[in-house]
């Protein structure tokens, strides 16, 4: 699977995306979501620890191939004592080389334990991958929708702003009590502190996207996206069977063949290992009898030869074979509970996107609207004096909303496909739906 790909089109085909344009000089440029997607792959810190962590295992794997390294040895016996062994006269030099030769398939057996381990920390890569994409869309998409808000209360704000004219002069013309202007401007306030808030809001959201691109602050301008694109999700068992294919559950086939190598290598420990030697040694002085008469010889050499082996008597490694045979019994039942909670996490999402769809068309269909209609009515009305001020500031609450429960629905409906779509692998299948 090209992860690369799927980061360019992670959510793309539900969240819709301009390319930004040219910035001023010394403006920080707008961003869209594929490349808050590539620069987040490029440089945030945990992808580069995965990568390290590859070649950890990359370097134990070469170890576990390695020989047992040779020993050399070197004596000096019969000297420096008493009598004729006095200083080096009688003294017996060895030097000997040894080497261990294991049996039973011992360092196959770590291969094969290493060339799980790299198995491993190579899907924990892709897992890791996934989940940082995901994050990004999710963060990416919580800063379009702060910046909507915010433009849904400027809007909101600069009408009140339009009305406050009118009514000065209305209260100019006796029609209305100069506490109208007050009430409006208290209102437009009102909207402006929501606003505040939100912008707070967003510079958490943008430092938090920054973060997950590997900058401690954020260096780009606006994130340029619309949320408006929804579509009606798939059967779940659709989703719990692309889960199969997640990173987390196939890293556990290479964790079982790790296991299962770590059992065989306990289980080979109990064959001894031979331990072969051969040496040189060297004799200062020899005495030869010969007819009952001493006959003495210098620097006379010989070969040395052994062989070594280990008896498994007291120590047969069973506390380390009983401990692997569980480790890998227990490789099934974690890698189930791993599913399981890959499984509620999506089925949380797939609820949010099924609840984020009915909020939406009943908002769509129903409340603003009707919450629409009602404001150009009680507007219209307003300016006749049949409705009060007080009618005309609720009715643009209402409105105002109406608007902001849209914009929350429409963003988790988004952070919700995209935290499907960085568990299943690729990206959700929806049928789409008009946006409005």
């Amino acid at each position: 699977m090209n992860l690369l790909g799927v980061a360019l089109r992670l959510t793309c085909a539900w969240l819709v995306v301009t390319i930004p344009v040219e910035a001023a000089e010394g403006v920080p440029r707008s961003i869209s979501l594929p490349q808050a997607l590539q620069r987040a792959l490029a440089a945030n810190p945990r992808l580069t620890a995965a990568e390290r962590d590859i070649g950890i295992a990359t370097g134990l794997k070469v170890q576990a191939g390695a020989l047992p390294n040779p020993d050399l040895a070197f004596e000096l016996d019969n000297a420096l004592g008493s009598g004729p062994f006095k200083g080096l006269q009688a003294a017996e030099t060895t030097l000997q080389l040894s080497q261990l030769v294991e049996l039973g398939g011992k360092r196959e057996a770590r291969l094969a334990a290493g060339e799980a381990g790299v198995g491993a920390a190579v899907w924990q890569r892709r897992a890791t991958r996934l989940e940082v994409m995901s994050e990004t869309a999710v963060a990416f998409i919580t800063v379009v929708s702060v910046q909507r808000r915010i433009e849904i209360f400027d809007e909101q704000i600069s009408s009140l702003e339009q009305l406050i004219p009118l009514l000065q002069k209305r209260v100019q013309e006796g029609a209305s009590s100069p506490a109208e202007t007050l009430r409006a401007q208290v209102a437009a306030d009102l909207f402006r502190v929501d606003r505040e808030r939100a912008k707070t809001e967003l510079a958490t959201a943008r430092r938090d996207l920054a973060i997950l691109m590997g900058d401690s602050t954020p260096r780009f301008g606006a994130a340029v996206g619309r949320l408006t694109g929804i579509g009606q999700p798939p059967p779940f068992w659709s989703v719990v069977q692309a889960i199969e294919a997640n990173p987390q559950l196939m890293r556990w086939t290479a964790v079982t063949a790790q296991r299962n190598a770590d059992l065989i290598l306990a289980r080979l420990k109990r064959i001894p290992d031979v331990q072969i030697s051969a040496g040189w040694r060297h004799f200062q002085e020899t005495v030869e009898f010969s007819g009952g008469q001493p006959r003495q010889f210098t620097n006379d050499n010989a070969v040395r030869l052994g062989v070594s082996v280990p008896l498994p008597i007291f120590d047969q490694n069973t506390g380390n074979i009983i401990a692997a045979e569980d480790a890998l019994a227990k490789t099934g039942a974690e890698r189930a509970i791993n599913k399981l909670v890959l499984i509620s996490v999506a089925g949380r999402a797939y609820d949010a996107v099924n609840g984020s769809l009915a909020e939406l068309k009943l908002l769509r269909t129903s409340v603003i609207p009707s919450a629409r209609s009602a404001l150009e009515t009680i507007q219209s009305g307003y300016l006749q004096g049949r409705f009060t001020l007080l009618d005309l500031l609720d009715v643009r609450g209402s409105v105002l909303q109406a608007l902001l429960r849209e914009q929350e629905a429409l963003r988790n409906f988004h952070i919700a496909v995209a935290t499907i779509e960085g568990l299943v692998g690729s990206p959700f299948s929806l049928t789409r739906e008009s946006s409005r």
